[in-house]
């Protein structure tokens, strides 16, 4: 039997694909997910989160499909705030057992 050596992964999928923008992409997600949370408990559509969100009912559907990249965080950020959400920015020094980068807890 033949031992194949895989590569360490992290805790981001999306480094491990090899995507330049993997922590802003992890972070959209994050926000996408928890927007699209707050859609379905409503059971709004795209046109009423839409008019909710201030975003076009394409952008709502971009974000339903999680095709986040032509969605910036900012505007994630802002559409949970109209869906009534309190949005927190934290900026600390990285823990020597933590890697720097960027986290989003939703």
């Amino acid at each position: 039997m033949t031992r194949i050596d895989h590569p360490q992964g992290t805790d981001n999928v999306l480094l491990d694909l090899g995507f330049d923008d993997a922590e802003e992409l992890s972070a959209k997600a994050a926000l996408a997910l928890k927007l699209n949370e707050l859609i379905d408990q409503r059971r709004l559509s795209q046109t009423e989160a839409a008019a909710i969100t201030g975003m076009t009912q394409p952008k709502v559907s971009q974000v339903r499909r999680y095709k986040l990249q032509n969605i910036s965080l900012e505007r994630l950020m802002q559409a949970l705030v109209s869906f009534d959400q309190h949005v927190e920015i934290v900026v600390r020094p990285a823990q020597p057992a933590q890697a720097h980068g960027i986290t989003v807890v939703a």
